[in-house]
């Protein structure tokens, strides 16, 4: 490859991933054009993209961003990224890797960090997150609440059961 050729393919890669942070790493050896095809078309309509990408200089330009990706260069690489979180991704792919043993999920990259593919598929979605954190904001203030209740239920309970003694 042409020297200039490469230098215009690195500048679209980083022009590409340059704001992206989660993404998914595939392998996808085997696969006839119209199975890749349908693929692309599904996870499009899903907000998914991908693209295939020449090892030696993804690597360089991943290195220049900051993304440390070490693990997954070898063999055909497609990365996927898109989705609002990493775990909606990571469920998307997952449902085209049970219907297709030719696709091949080496692994994904959160916020710049390598993670296994599993991990990925177990992390909250944004929405998930937020439910928990409001969650745990509030639950210390429900515990306060029941404890400052509970004394004059308590109170109440054996004033009605001297009343019910007393009829």
């Amino acid at each position: 490859m042409a020297k200039l050729i490469k230098q215009m393919e690195m500048d679209d890669l980083k022009k590409t991933f340059q704001d992206v942070r989660d993404m998914v790493f595939l392998s996808h050896s085997r696969i006839n054009a119209q199975t890749e095809n349908e693929i692309r078309l599904s996870l499009r309509k899903k907000n998914v993209r991908l693209k295939m990408v020449k090892n030696s200089l993804a690597r360089r330009v991943f290195n220049e961003l900051g993304l440390k990706v070490e693990n997954y260069w070898g063999g055909p690489t497609v990365i996927a990224w898109g989705t609002e979180s990493l775990a909606e991704l990571s469920r998307e792919i997952e449902s085209f890797t049970k219907k297709n043993n030719n696709l091949q999920v080496k692994g994904a990259l959160v916020d710049g960090q390598e993670i296994s593919f599993d991990r990925a598929l177990t992390m909250p979605t944004r929405a998930e997150a937020i439910a928990r954190v409001v969650q745990l904001a509030l639950s210390p203030a429900s515990r306060i609440a029941s404890l400052v209740r509970a004394p004059g239920a308590r109170l109440a309970s054996q004033i009605k059961s001297i009343a019910d003694r007393g009829e």
